[in-house]
């Protein structure tokens, strides 16, 4: 018997070492910093590539499983914004044994929904790591440096990185590149208010005049009109959170006076305002149709979510539905998509009224991460926000682009949101405040 015991101890020991030395070696400063560093270039690849998002992403993946407490991960897991894009991609990977599609289509599915398996880890790991900061600079500078890089395309359209189907768009599309120049222009408003009131006039009137040029790129230059639903909203919601009333009033007047001005002076907005009357008539794809072809897939939608109410037609459905539905129907009756453009019908049609009611318990989760009035809760609300309001006409959450950007928005932001609620962290406050 001891015989036996000494071998087992002598074949586990070589583990246990092994696993000490990972420990040891993922402990270790420049570990920590070499994970910080690739989140961060993450955050700024985003608004460039796809490729080297996925790249940096999966890299620190690889890099954070060593150094997570499974014991407190599985703890956080009983908390709601941990637990449940969890759980709405468990309903995507469940939601193949009802698909009658192809297998190809079902695992097809699944795919938009599974970078939400990230979002543990990162609310984790930021809970701990102390450069959370590091990854909203490395976007914000990355975005200013594409919108001087859009100023200059404009004029310059041979000097654009890839081939783009809109003036003003050096890489990718104008949807991807409004919802980024809207996220920064908001997410500096709290530190334009902060130094104002400080009278630090230098820095508030950095943060105010790179605001300003974000917007005026998505007024002149090119935008997406779901920018034009959700801006208001962001607005509205940084005056009722930080703003005294009569601030408030004065804003609006500014607002409204800009508005007036721009819509008299920008050529480009009036026309894209124009077109949705011109859409909203078309009867085909032969011309603009973007408001008509969206109504048609909400529409369609709907029936889908009636026929199978509780969970859904299955995962990957969409593309099938549609193309039964098409048959022997000719203009936009005659098309088929994967995508109804809407985020809530998008889950709907798969996973019925269980998916939606996931859907909307995980952002009102999120959400509620973000209940402070500091500067990260501000930019984790902001996220939300827009991801949630963009959603009523894309389907933003299951897209790539925007679905990073609510990823690592509502990762770094909710992590760092939630060190501050720790009690040590809460009482060093306190005493610092004491001490000032």
């Amino acid at each position: 018997m001891t015989t036996d015991l000494h071998a087992i101890d002598a074949a586990v020991a070589p583990a246990m070492r092994w696993r000490d030395r990972v420990r040891t070696w993922s402990g270790s400063t420049a570990y920590v910093r070499a994970t910080d560093i690739l989140i961060v270039l993450a955050a700024a690849s985003l608004p460039w590539s796809t490729s080297l998002l996925a790249i940096f992403m999966l890299l620190w993946l690889v890099a954070v499983i060593p150094t997570v407490d499974w014991e407190q991960f599985i703890l956080d897991l009983t908390r709601p914004a941990f637990a449940l894009p969890v759980a709405l991609l468990a309903l995507a990977v469940i939601g193949v044994a009802w698909s009658e599609t192809g297998w190809a289509e079902r695992l097809q599915g699944i795919k938009p929904l599974s970078k939400l398996l990230l979002l543990p880890f990162l609310l984790g790991y930021f809970q701990r790591s102390q450069r959370g900061l590091w990854v909203f600079l490395a976007f914000l500078l990355s975005c200013t440096l594409l919108m001087i890089l859009s100023w200059i395309v404009l004029a310059l359209p041979q000097l654009k990185l890839a081939h783009t189907a809109s003036d003003g768009v050096p890489v990718k599309n104008y949807l991807d590149q409004s919802q980024e120049f809207a996220l920064c222009a908001f997410a500096l408003a709290l530190p334009a208010l902060t130094a104002l009131r400080a009278r630090q006039w230098r820095l508030a009137a950095g943060a105010i005049a790179l605001m300003l040029l974000f917007v005026v790129n998505m007024l002149y230059v090119v935008s997406a009109r779901t920018a034009l639903v959700y801006m208001p909203v962001l607005l509205v919601l940084f005056a009722s959170l930080h703003l005294s009333r009569r601030a408030t009033r004065l804003l609006f007047a500014a607002v409204a006076v800009t508005s007036l001005v721009v819509w008299t002076t920008s050529p480009y907005l009036r026309q894209r305002i124009a077109d949705v009357g011109i859409e909203y008539h078309a009867q085909d794809t032969s011309g603009i149709a973007s408001t008509a072809q969206r109504l048609t897939y909400w529409r369609k939608s709907v029936k889908f979510i009636g026929e199978a109410p509780l969970l859904g037609h299955g995962t990957g459905s969409i593309k099938q539905l549609f193309t039964r539905d098409a048959a022997g129907k000719t203009g936009l009756q005659a098309e088929v998509i994967n995508n109804p453009h809407n985020q809530t019908l998008n889950v709907g049609v798969q996973w019925g009224l269980l998916g939606i009611l996931l859907l909307c318990a995980m952002w009102a989760s999120h959400v509620r991460l973000f209940a402070g009035r500091d500067l990260v809760s501000w930019i984790g609300l902001a996220v939300v926000v827009q991801n949630i309001t963009s959603s009523l006409l894309n389907s933003h959450l299951s897209d790539f682009h925007e679905g990073w950007m609510y990823v690592i928005g509502v990762g770094v932001a909710g992590g760092m949101a939630l060190r501050a609620r720790r009690p040590e962290n809460i009482l060093a406050d306190a005493a610092t405040v004491r001490r000032g």
